[in-house]
């Protein structure tokens, strides 16, 4: 069997004309908005030019405070984008709250007399398709949670004397160097799961999440990164993977990672629970059907025949 070509898909950091060290990512990012919108059949192509017009503009005028890439699903509903928008802290969402109001390039963008011919923007999503889900990155104790009484007091919230205003990135998570670290800039392939938590065990649930992220991230260095984030302004107690892979065949290294490494497989049949809540492994800690995965793939230019 004729072995295939490597990826010549183009990491989410190529969509962009700032340098990959100018932009905001998974890795660094203290917020991301996930921003999803539906295509109007009719308008395949107008609307991803669309979408990264828009993302360009706002890289560019808001360089180090929002980083927006452009993602499509790899299997789901097609035609769906993902916009990721990565955010130096919630403060900048009102800097793009302001520019939408005062910034006269961008209004023109989306204002619908300023748009040549029929593909105006409120023409090219299906109406009330968009949906926003914020992200922020886990560190330990968040949201009164516990994880061995010394962990949750090591953090840079915890020992930090004046008032938050940004959370640390989500590279803080892993104890690697930044060249063996994949995040939303310069992955292959992103998987997005997410999973609902008992409320019985929440704090349980954050440990484990962050231990089945760290079992990957030691064990397939430059090939897969995990980070935790949890969610804001929406369903509480539901935990997001990132799951950034160098490309579409690194999931095989996972699943081949949880076959072979024993260490790692033991992770899972381990008891979490305590005694005095019943006991259990990590499949009491999650609402049944709740856990769910969806590959997104760095959109870019000609795909789908567009």
């Amino acid at each position: 069997m004729t072995k295939p070509a490597s990826s010549t898909i183009p990491p989410a950091q190529e969509q962009t004309s700032l340098a990959p060290a100018d932009l905001l990512t998974s890795a660094n990012a203290g917020v991301i908005v996930e921003r999803t919108a539906q295509l109007r059949n009719g308008f395949h192509s107008a609307g991803r030019q669309f979408a990264r017009g828009l993302a360009e503009l706002i890289n560019v005028k808001q360089q180090g405070t929002a980083t927006v890439l452009v993602y499509e699903e790899t299997f789901g509903t097609k035609d769906k984008m993902h916009f990721l928008i990565h955010l130096s802290s919630l403060a900048a969402y009102e800097v793009l709250v302001a520019m939408g109001t005062k910034d006269e390039e961008y209004r023109a963008q989306l204002s619908p007399e300023q748009q040549e011919e029929a593909a105006r923007w409120d023409k090219i999503f299906v109406d009330g398709g968009m949906h926003e889900t914020v992200l922020l990155p886990q560190f330990w104790g968040m949201y009164g949670t516990k994880a061995d009484g010394k962990l949750e007091r090591q953090s840079e919230v915890y020992t930090g004397s004046v008032p938050v205003t940004s959370l640390p990135g989500a590279r803080e998570q892993v104890a690697l160097p930044s060249d063996q670290i994949l995040h939303t800039g310069n992955a292959g392939i992103v998987m997005h799961r997410t999973a609902l938590m008992e409320y019985d065990f929440r704090s349980e649930g954050r440990v484990f999440a962050r231990e089945v992220a760290e079992s990957i991230n030691e064990n397939l260095p430059g090939e897969a990164t995990v980070f935790v984030f949890e969610e804001a302004f929406g369903q509480a107690d539901r935990l997001h993977w990132l799951i950034q892979l160098k490309s579409i065949t690194s999931y095989y290294r996972l699943l081949e990672l949880h076959v072979r490494n024993e260490k790692v497989r033991d992770l899972y049949f381990q008891e979490k629970v305590a005694p005095e809540k019943g006991g259990g492994t990590w499949a009491r800690m999650f609402v049944p059907g709740s856990m769910v995965d969806v590959a997104l793939t760095p959109q870019h230019w000609g795909m789908y025949a567009t």
